[in-house]
């Protein structure tokens, strides 16, 4: 049986759909290695990611048992032929590692390992891991084996694909540290799945268009035309993401001038028109106001990500004592029947728990193809 499936991009392709769907940290490692096995063939494979000290923070290997696990003994040190891809971030492709001079030796119950292949995980200038395989399954027990150029070639385009899922499941536990649950989930969703996914498709693209240069320039022209898009997607994702990272300036810059400088951003960040129009607004309790811009940001991701609006205006005005906050698209709106069933992806849930939370009221006005108006409004105090 062959463990390699008939098309090197199609067994790419699944195996970075694997790891896509993990986003702690270690369960990546374990399906990057798994993922790499599989992809060559090969008997063992492991994963470290270094620390500062010269060892390893990290230590993933598959195809060899707990038991045996345990009694190879602690994990390895930088040293030999690890610390040098580690070193010089080089791939490292040998007949046989007990030959090679750097290297020295294993634990009394480390298994046999031959062949070799193994090289580093980068992330820019970063190397952040080494991922290496050993012992090529032969499909006949005569058959001489041996990692080879196609192998190096599948298992670079992993290690590349490795590096942006490592990085980010590691986005997503920090974002885990934020101090309010929900904003916690919606920030990891995002970059999970508008930024991770924009990449894969873009890089997968990008290596479909360089095997077509030669062959079909044609179809190679529509593969980049294709990686241009997806290129411009990923920015505007990132930037939006990099908004909401940013802790919000309430208590130096109050309301107003918080929502203006973000929606400045958003207007460069996204190919729609954004603007922002504040009167008279008198601060307000801490609690009203950090409500008000939650909803003018739960409203404003809605109108940029799943509108289509070419338009987008924002007002906060003063009304009593208290304040007005209205966000009005014209993107593709939706049945006033829907807010029931649509609800709930668009937000409109916590939008109106967080109204209802300060004393206010949420108010939502939309139609098919004429766009939609959210408005809150809290009574001061």
């Amino acid at each position: 049986m062959s463990h390699r499936p008939s098309s090197g991009l199609a067994a790419v392709s699944t195996a970075l759909l694997a790891m896509s769907r993990h986003l702690e940290v270690r369960d990546v490692l374990k399906t990057i290695v798994a993922s790499a096995r599989e992809l060559l063939g090969a008997e063992y494979a492991a994963l470290g990611v270094p620390d500062d000290h010269g060892g390893f923070a990290q230590f993933v290997v598959d195809g060899v048992s707990d038991e045996q696990w345990r009694a190879i003994g602690p994990l390895p040190r930088q040293h030999g032929i690890l610390a040098a891809m580690l070193r010089d971030a080089r791939t490292e492709r040998l007949a046989d590692v007990r030959k090679d001079p750097r290297f020295e030796g294993w634990p009394a119950a480390h298994p046999e390992m031959a062949d070799f292949l193994g090289l580093p995980v980068r992330d820019g200038d970063e190397t952040i891991g080494a991922l290496f395989l050993a012992n090529k399954r032969c499909p006949k027990p005569e058959g001489v084996c041996g990692f080879t150029e196609e192998d190096e070639e599948l298992l670079s385009i992993l290690a590349q694909h490795a590096a942006i899922a490592l990085t980010n499941a590691r986005l997503y536990e920090r974002s885990r540290e934020l101090t309010i649950a929900e904003e916690r989930s919606r920030l990891a969703h995002e970059l999970h799945d508008a930024v991770s996914q924009k990449l894969f498709s873009l890089r997968l693209t990008a290596q479909a268009a360089a095997r077509l240069v030669d062959r079909d320039p044609g179809r190679a022209k529509g593969e980049l035309q294709q990686v241009a898009a997806l290129a411009a997607e990923a920015a505007d994702e990132l930037r939006a993401a990099v908004v909401e990272l940013r802790p919000a300036a309430l208590d130096e810059d109050g309301l107003a001038e918080t929502l203006r400088t973000q929606i400045q951003v958003l207007d460069r960040a996204h190919s729609a028109h954004v603007t922002f129009d504040s009167r008279g607004v008198r601060a307000l309790p801490a609690a009203q106001e950090e409500a008000l811009l939650r909803v003018a940001q739960e409203a404003l991701h809605n109108a940029l990500r799943h509108s289509g609006a070419r338009r987008v205006a924002v007002s906060l005005a003063r009304r009593g004592p208290g304040a007005v906050l209205s966000v009005t698209d014209d993107g593709s709106g939706f049945e006033p029947e829907a807010v029931r069933t649509a609800g709930r992806h668009l937000g409109l849930v916590s939008m109106r728990d967080r109204a209802s939370g300060v004393g206010g009221r949420l108010t939502v006005e939309s139609a098919p193809g004429k766009g939609t108006t959210v408005e809150m409004e809290v009574p001061g105090g």
